[in-house]
């Protein structure tokens, strides 16, 4: 069974909702965790021991592939992108993009990786985010967060 498309973009206003307010926080990383859970239940999703069938089973948890596509694997990492319009789409509030985004860290925890927002909507101009992915068991140390990265870029 897809989860329906309705269903899905009907969360994302909530998501952003809670994300966008830092004194939420206590709320949002467990809703947000609930909602993965939920969404992982009703997708039936399954542990993963290959990179690539990491990445396929965390776009099989979206109502369409397309607005996840998977550009590229390589060195023990997947990327891809989220073209799913999302509401913090050039506020600057990457740290509300970030609190967001534990929707798909507990996705990945279960599915056996761990995800990483390498360019978020939330920064100006960016149109689609920018995620990497990897096995639980091997370091993203190398690669820099978007919330992380915003903060040390100065202002242009």
């Amino acid at each position: 069974m897809r989860t329906p498309k309705r269903l899905f973009m009907a969360i994302v206003p909530v998501s952003v909702w809670l994300s966008s307010r830092r004194w939420l926080n206590h709320v949002t990383r467990p809703v947000m965790r609930g909602l993965a859970s939920a969404t992982m239940r009703m997708r039936n999703a399954r542990p993963q021991s290959t990179i690539e069938g990491i990445g396929d089973e965390w776009q099989r948890m979206f109502p369409s592939r397309k607005g996840v596509p998977i550009t590229r694997v390589e060195n023990e990492t997947v990327y891809a992108e989220i073209r799913i319009p999302c509401p913090h789409r050039g506020t600057g509030n990457v740290d509300g993009c970030y609190r967001m985004m534990e929707y798909d860290r507990k996705m990945l925890e279960r599915i056996g990786g761990q995800f990483v927002v390498l360019r978020s909507q939330a920064e100006p101009g960016v149109e689609v985010c920018q995620v990497a992915m990897r096995k639980a068991d091997v370091s993203v140390e190398d690669l820099v967060p978007a919330h992380i990265r915003a903060k040390a870029t100065p202002p242009s």
